[in-house]
């Protein structure tokens, strides 16, 4: 949270874009940078993801102070915004109603790799005339790639991170590149998982990994612990699994100082 304020006051330096009716975010992940590149009064509304505790990525206190919407094509016209930053799952029906309005939108997608978020950021802040608030936060992921790189010959364990219940995390993905960034070696891979699914405690007990990351506890986590009492277990925060841009740098710091504990 220190350097959410001073980001948002540095950010009030960037030109206002034409209009009067701010920047709609229906994507989550967007909403968690535009916090960080922009100055409350240049942000009309955020995703109701964000408001949420368990799918957000920012501090619930930030992320309340702002309107938020359903996500309807019908309330995002209605707010008559300069621009609409949504996801490129967007169905194609939204698409078009916000074609029909006349409205300017930005499509993000799901980074998968820490070099094309780094890109996705500065897309964002160039698409909402904040150049330099986006250069700041490529300048924090870059000094924390630099302070969480173990040294040659450090030892890899195997990790094994859980972003809800049964819900893994595999190879291919953004969360997979920090994990092995910091010198950690994922394990999905070993149980034949790829990208995100599920994977029981059965399914690892034969092999455990050396560690298990996971963001809280419940009745999946309770089970893991019951099958596999001498696998360590350490909370991983869920608001640094859902997103990349500004959660990569503390997310790699978390990762890193689990590598150095397992």
């Amino acid at each position: 949270m220190r350097h959410v304020l001073p980001a948002l006051l540095l950010a009030g330096c960037a030109p206002a874009i034409p209009g009067g009716g701010g920047i709609v975010s229906v994507n989550p992940c967007a909403d968690a940078m535009l916090v960080r590149l922009l100055p409350p009064a240049r942000i009309a509304a955020i995703s109701h993801y964000s408001q949420d505790p368990a799918a957000t990525s920012i501090p619930l206190d930030l992320a309340r102070r702002f309107h938020a919407t359903a996500g309807t094509a019908e309330e995002v016209i209605a707010l008559a915004p300069d621009l609409v930053v949504a996801s490129s799952f967007t169905a194609p029906a939204t698409r078009d109603a916000y074609a029909r309005a006349g409205l300017k939108t930005l499509y993000l997608d799901a980074p998968q790799t820490i070099a094309a978020s780094e890109a996705q950021l500065r897309q964002l802040a160039a698409a909402v005339g904040a150049k330099a608030a986006g250069e700041r936060e490529v300048a924090a992921i870059e000094v924390a790639l630099h302070d969480t790189a173990p040294p040659p010959g450090t030892r890899r364990p195997t990790a094994l991170l859980y972003i809800a219940g049964d819900l893994a995390n595999g190879g291919g993905t953004l969360l997979d590149a920090m994990m092995r960034h910091v010198g950690l070696t994922n394990a999905a891979a070993r149980y034949g998982l790829t990208f995100t699914g599920r994977l029981p405690a059965e399914t690892i007990v034969a092999r455990p990994p050396d560690v298990i990351l996971a963001p809280a506890d419940g009745r999946a986590a309770a089970l893991r612990q019951r099958l596999l009492p001498d696998t360590p277990v350490v909370r991983f925060p869920r608001a640094l699994v859902n997103c990349g841009g500004p959660a990569i740098a503390p997310a790699l710091r978390r990762l890193a100082a689990i590598r150095a504990a397992a």
